[in-house]
């Protein structure tokens, strides 16, 4: 009896014991698998540039280690991995298939490569994935399975195939953009009823849209622009009556537009349905979505009129109508002007490119005062220049080119102060060109060509800071060219051809380093050309035929080492031709035909290509390449010249060299003279704004709020703000006086900025040197507000970042930055009184507007030379890098001397930051590797393989692609070269910023034209 108690005990005891140990042999398991599950991810990782996995070891418990969160039941459990933007290599492992109770993976922002596993669609209990700005490949795996998955985040990788057609049912945020997807929309889409917002893209999506997708009454953003997708309008997304924003831009769609579209989507904030092949009616259902703010219908085939019921829209501030085929030929289809007044936001409209006739209604200038852009070309528009132009204040850009307005310019068009961009090109206007037009202090580009202008240009027009822009070409101007347009810092592009302008050239020609064109056929013109022309080396294109130029072609053309053109054909010159013409290695098309010119043709360079030469009508001319048939040049004695040749090399040279030792030292004396009186000054305020104290700064942001800070630097912050109730919004760089060097990067900054007018440098518009509310010394500058921010945000936001309504550049707006960016540097070099060099060039201090174009800023390390050496004491700076690391000249991190070839290396590396899309300072350029010799390293073969990835998708480029077979993959090409040719560990081997420049404007305009 007491055998079979203790029998049945023992047997209870086992029974107890093991149904206790399970749980915990379970969870000895489940440990040993998270474990094991995360070391294998760590071994698949190549390069852990932050050594975020460094305590990835069995020494400390791993839900302690970087990254990994876990449950608070025991046992503990990996519930969630975050390594986004760690800089991480490698690949990721199939391990992290065993995790099962991870609901939240995030590898975003790192260089994962390889597929992405299998594996993951095993997380049954997965409810974020986050694998965006990778560069993944492949097919995108079945995620079936993962039934509690809600958000999906794969954009901006490499990842082919189709989209897949078993997305689990409770996904509400999808974005598969940029990527190299393919395929069509799948039907199956409809079953995820939860969709809240779909981004997909810059891929190459084909077909319709699913009327499954009908189901999806959740939606509110679809975003599926810059695909191939066609068919009609897709009817599917009038059941997604929740739509806040529906992108179907620069696809193949067609149809017409379904005329409740406002009545079903009655959310919608955003509809940019451009570039596609859409027609008929706008319907006029649109104001019922009364929430509209942006509206952008261009490039289609829209007719008829536009509804007069648009200014229902009383949030619009974007109206793109532009390219369609609207009209308006009565006055009754002109009430959508007089409707337009109720949207007291609008900012931007355009109407240009459709068939508009007759006067513009003066209700336009009922407008609202915000209006800053306002194209009304391209269409028929008729009568006087339109008067409701002058209550629109704020006007920017004012195009009314290609109409047939008549009368007078008016003067009071000259009160438009924010005007930067005028087109009056192609009109029937008439009378003198108002000089009140030089008060337009803004003014960028002036095109007033193809009119029938009278009188003078107005000498006045030299008061233009900004000018890049003025043509007047093909009107009855005369009198003589004023020098003053030559003075502007800024001036490209001359044109005033055909006209009858008489006199000569002046040789202030030479000041305007920038131009880039010169256009002056068909006039009046005598004399000489001008020697100084030589000095604009920027030049690309000289156009001075039928005119009656004597003299001689200035040898000094041979220093145009940009140029393209010259044509200086049906003239009265004489001479030979200079045979330095033949080093221009530029130059495309030379047109010397119809001169007096003799002697012999030079046979280098361009005279090798007969077909780009002209010389017809010179009939003294000799020799050259066979192909011209021209007679042989006569043998001479040269005995004579020779003994000639001699006497000047013994005796007038070294007379000369005298003189001219005794010019230069007169000159230095009195340059030094000078130096010592020059004061240090703040730069004028109240070119925009009058002077302001601390008081008014403070008011503007709201008490220095930090809610208004918008950057910091080493020595100041930077807030946004508004000095006036309806004024525009302002910068206001305020400096943190107790930092040490912050008083003399204020001063620096002043001296930089007081004198210098670029379009492409951040405009300072007043400063205040005051007292605080603490009786504690107070400086700061105030600028014009950039709204793209700056170039190192815009350059790496990703497609769900708030701050930014712009993730990607495209290879054209790169382009233009860069031209931008060297336009201001090559201004600073060359181009100002003395030069002045930057020292901390960095994406960080260019500063974007919203036309995207670049300004270079924060000046507070400047330095200034007038000659051989710097203006200031301190030329080497106090500080022990002069600049910022990985930015900065090798030789200036040393301790030397700065200089502008330190300013190109900076350049060189920003050119190469931007179309690499890697910082300098990335944790890969270690151990003597920079981002400058990593791009030597892979230029040109595996060039695709470096550039950034959605670069190469844009350009439907594939890695594999040879360099020179596509004109974007050459463009490409050149201009890494540039940043390797601006890089170089010697000072005297890196280009000028004017070769720098003259070189990138050519790639940009060669790759824009084909």
């Amino acid at each position: 009896m007491n055998m079979k108690v203790t029998t049945s005990i023992a047997s209870f005891l086992l029974m107890f014991l093991a149904s206790i140990s399970h749980p915990v042999i379970c969870s000895t398991f489940g440990n040993h698998t998270d474990i094991h599950s995360l070391l294998e991810f760590k071994n698949a990782v190549t390069l852990d540039p932050h050594q975020s996995l460094i305590y990835w070891n069995k020494s400390t418990h791993f839900c302690s280690w970087e990254g990994i969160s876990c449950s608070s039941k025991n046992p503990p459990r990996v519930t969630a991995i975050d390594l986004s933007n760690k800089g991480l290599v490698g690949q990721i492992s199939p391990s992290l298939g065993n995790l099962t109770f991870l609901r939240t993976l995030s590898l975003a922002t790192n260089r994962f490569t390889g597929q992405i596993p299998e594996s993951l669609g095993r997380l049954r209990r997965l409810r974020s994935l986050y694998l965006s700005n990778n560069t993944l490949q492949g097919i995108i795996p079945s995620f079936a399975n993962c039934s509690d998955l809600s958000l999906m985040w794969l954009d901006s990788n490499e990842l082919t195939g189709e989209l897949p057609r078993d997305l689990p049912p409770g996904l509400e945020d999808l974005s598969f953009s940029f990527n190299n997807l393919v395929g069509t929309i799948p039907p199956t889409l409809g079953n995820i009823t939860a969709l809240k917002s779909f981004f997909c893209v810059f891929n190459g999506l084909n077909g319709g849209i699913p009327g499954e997708l009908a189901a999806l009454r959740e939606m509110e953003i679809l975003d599926i622009g810059s695909n191939r997708l066609s068919g009609g309008f897709p009817e599917a997304t009038l059941n997604m009556s929740a739509l806040v924003r529906l992108d179907l831009d620069s696809n193949r769609f067609s149809g017409k537009m379904p005329s409740g579209i406002g009545i079903s989507l009655p959310n919608l904030q955003r509809l940019f349905i451009g570039g596609n092949f859409f027609e008929g009616n706008l319907p006029s259902s649109l104001t019922n979505a009364s929430n509209l703010v942006k509206f952008d219908v261009a490039s289609n085939f829209f007719t008829g009129v536009v509804p007069a019921s648009i200014g229902n829209l009383a949030n619009l501030t974007w109206l793109n109508l532009e390219m369609n085929q609207l009209h308006a030929r009565s006055k009754q289809d002109w009430d959508f002007m007089d409707s337009l007044a109720n949207c007291s936001k609008l900012q931007r409209l355009s109407l240009a490119g459709n068939q508009l006739e007759g006067q513009v209604p003066n209700s336009l200038g009922n407008f609202s005062v915000q209006l800053q852009s306002l194209y009304l070309g391209q269409n028929q528009l008729s009568g006087s220049f339109p008067s409701g132009i002058a209550n629109l204040p704020n006007l920017i850009v004012l195009g009314l080119d290609y109409n047939r307005f008549t009368g007078y310019l008016p003067q009071w068009l000259g009160g438009q102060k924010t005007l930067q961009v005028l087109s009056l090109t192609n009109n029937n206007f008439t009378g003198y060109i108002p000089s009140s037009l030089s008060n337009l202090s803004n003014l960028i580009e002036l095109y007033l060509d193809s009119n029938q202008f009278i009188g003078n240009i107005p000498s006045s027009f030299g008061n233009f800071q900004f000018l890049r822009v003025i043509t007047t070409s093909y009107n009855n101007l005369h009198g003589s060219l004023p020098k003053e347009i030559f003075g502007i810092p800024t001036i490209q592009q001359v044109e005033f051809a055909f006209n009858n302008i008489s006199g000569e050239l002046p040789t202030e020609v030479g000041n305007a380093k920038q131009l880039m064109f010169l256009h002056l056929s068909s006039n009046n013109l005598s004399g000489d050309i001008p020697n100084t022309l030589g000095n604009c080396e920027n030049l690309q294109e000289v156009v001075l035929d039928q005119n009656n130029f004597g003299g001689g072609i200035p040898s000094s053309f041979g220093k145009l080492i940009s140029l393209k053109l010259l044509n200086v054909s049906h003239n009265m010159l004489s001479g030979l031709i200079p045979v330095s013409l033949g080093d221009l290695e530029q130059l495309e098309q030379l047109d010397l035909a119809f001169n007096n010119l003799t002697g012999q043709v030079p046979t280098k360079g361009i005279f090798k290509n007969s077909t780009a030469v002209q010389i017809d009508g010179n009939l003294g001319l000799c020799g050259g390449a066979s192909e011209l048939h021209l007679p042989e040049c006569p043998i001479k004695n040269s005995n004579k010249s020779k003994r000639r040749i001699s006497v000047l090399l013994k005796v007038v040279i070294p007379l000369a060299s005298m003189v001219v030792l005794g010019i230069v030292m007169l000159l230095l004396f009195i340059w030094r003279g000078r130096k010592k009186a020059e004061p240090v000054y703040l730069p004028s305020s109240g070119r925009e704004f009058p002077k302001v104290s601390y008081k008014d700064l403070a008011r503007a942001t709201n008490g220095f709020s930090t809610a208004n800070l918008i950057g910091k630097g080493r020595y100041s912050f930077v807030y946004r703000g508004q000095l006036l109730q309806g004024s525009n919004v302002v910068a206001i760089k305020v400096f943190c006086l107790e930092t040490r060097g912050a008083q003399k990067s204020f001063i620096a900054e002043c001296n930089a900025l007081r004198n210098v007018r670029h379009r492409n440098l951040v405009p300072i518009l007043t400063a205040c040197s005051s007292i605080d509310s603490s009786g504690n010394d107070f400086k700061a500058l105030v600028y014009e507000f950039m709204a793209r921010g700056d170039l190192h945000k815009l350059l790496y936001s990703t497609p769900h970042d708030e701050s930014s309504d712009l993730c990607y550049i495209s290879l054209a707006q790169r382009l233009s930055i860069v031209v931008d960016v060297s336009d201001a540097m090559a201004y600073l070099h060359h181009s100002h009184q003395g030069t002045i060099v930057h020292c901390d060039l960095k994406p960080s201090n260019i500063l974007l507007d919203d036309n995207m174009t670049a300004h270079v800023g924060d000046f507070g390390l400047a330095r200034f030379r007038t000659s051989a050496s710097f203006g200031n004491s301190d030329s080497t700076s106090s500080f022990a890098i002069n600049g910022t690391i990985g930015y900065v000249a090798p030789e200036c991190a040393a301790g030397g001397q700065v200089s502008t070839a330190a300013d190109v290396y900076s350049f060189g590396i920003v050119l190469l930051e931007i179309f690499i899309r890697r910082r300098p300072t990335d944790d890969m350029f270690k151990d003597g590797l920079s981002i400058a010799n990593y791009a030597e390293m892979n230029i040109p073969d595996k060039m695709l393989h470096i550039v950034d990835p959605q670069l190469v998708q844009e350009l439907g480029l594939s890695q594999d692609d040879p360099v020179t077979a596509d004109d974007a993959a050459d463009c490409l090409l050149s201009v890494l070269n540039i940043g390797l040719c601006c890089t170089k560990s010697a000072p005297s081997e890196r280009m000028s910023m004017q070769e720098v420049t003259t070189k990138l404007h050519t790639i940009r305009d060669s790759y824009l034209r084909s």
